[in-house]
């Protein structure tokens, strides 16, 4: 595969930054140590700028190319997950309940060698932005940096980002144009009744009877109200009643889950139809109710031109026959998708090989893909933005 020479020759540099960052995993906004590490790293290579404490710990630096032009940004996932790891690499998390379960210390890796090679040759015009980004897993970095103004502030007026694909050829690229993650909801319903002895539950309010005819119930959302081609997924993942012994009818239980959607109007009617269930139930079985819902991450959507220009690229580095442009829509969420609202891009998978899944305690990130992760960013710079 061409890799770059340039970004050939300081790989095994590339690894040893990977192999520190999995070993020190941070969750969340909580990304200062990796932020401190990345903006090192930066300062190191020469960048014209480092603008640290975005988004509480997110860092976005600056590079110059010859002359006047535009900024292309690019972006990197910091955190980590709460899980143990069982991968039993030398490099495994010497954090306990942490891990890099998702690649995201490669993704930085990646960045950070497209950001070293820009800044040495900076063989193009206007600006690159790196950005380097918290809180993916949970709570949203991309929407708090957009919020904060990372596309304004820094004039960015375009957008990419590589995810690692497990399951996929090592070195191959993937994407569609158009929607290429689901958007994603959270819901958790809390159910009162009144408690009692199991022996005589005509004395109490079962509120298990409500959870459980709820989770039935929510199955039909989907077979009963869309047509049967609709890309959408409720699934029911909690249900907890807290109980303390085998003969109690507790007097509250819980039951939560995820919406998952492309479609706008299939994603209110979720959101409605659910509310509706829980009225009829209250009415069924005499509880009460409490509903949350939460609505999370938009749908990432690809943009076209971007798309088929980011593919193209994709080509030059690893050759046409790896380059998959169509790949279908996944129903996981990606919080990108408030930086595609923001500004026209594109959302590419990297295949990794054979791995273990992303979030499996066993996952780590395949070393030899961040090579070619980072002439891709850096030819994308090149070619969007040529001398």
């Amino acid at each position: 595969m061409p890799v770059i020479n340039r970004i050939a020759e300081f790989a095994d540099e590339m690894s040893a930054w990977r192999h520190y960052l999995h070993q020190h995993p941070e969750l969340s906004f909580d990304c200062h140590k990796t932020a401190k590490f990345v903006a090192e790293r930066l300062r190191t290579f020469g960048v014209d700028e480092v603008h640290e404490g975005i988004a509480i710990s997110g860092v976005v630096a600056l590079v110059s190319g010859q002359g006047d032009g535009p900024t292309i940004g690019l972006r990197a996932d910091m955190d980590a997950l709460p899980l143990s790891e069982i991968s039993g690499a030398e490099w495994a998390s010497k954090i306990p309940g942490k891990m890099h379960a998702c690649g995201h210390d490669g993704h930085t890796t990646m960045l950070l060698g497209a950001a070293r090679y820009l800044a040495e040759t900076r063989n193009f015009r206007g600006r690159v932005a790196l950005i380097f980004q918290p809180a993916e897993e949970f709570g949203g970095g991309g929407e708090a940096m957009v919020s904060e103004g990372i596309m304004e502030r820094f004039n960015i007026s375009q957008v990419y980002a590589l995810h690692n694909a497990p399951g996929f050829d090592v070195g191959t690229i993937h994407t569609n144009t158009g929607p290429i993650m689901a958007a994603v909801d959270e819901f958790t319903v809390t159910f009162s009744g009144v408690g009692g002895h199991a022996a005589y539950p005509n004395n109490t309010v079962d509120p298990i009877i409500a959870v459980t005819a709820f989770a039935d119930g929510c199955q039909t959302i989907i077979s009963r109200n869309c047509p049967p081609t609709s890309s959408l997924v409720v699934s029911v993942t909690r249900i907890d009643a807290g109980g303390t012994a085998l003969n109690i009818i507790p007097q509250t239980a819980l039951v939560g889950g995820t919406v998952r959607s492309f479609d706008p109007e299939l994603r209110e009617m979720c959101e409605v139809r659910i509310r509706e269930l829980v009225e009829g139930l209250n009415l069924a079985f005499g509880v009460t109710a409490k509903v949350h819902y939460d609505r999370g991450y938009p749908p990432t959507v690809n943009h076209p031109e971007q798309t088929a220009f980011a593919a193209k690229v994709a080509k030059e580095i690893v050759g046409s026959e790896r380059v998959d442009l169509s790949f279908p829509a996944e129903m996981g969420a990606e919080d990108f998708s408030y930086m595609l609202e923001a500004r026209p891009g594109a959302y590419l998978f990297l295949g990794q090989g054979d791995t273990p899944m992303c979030h499996h305690p066993a996952y780590d990130f395949n070393d030899d893909i961040a090579p070619i992760g980072a002439s891709f960013f850096a030819r994308l710079v090149e070619r969007a933005q040529p001398v």
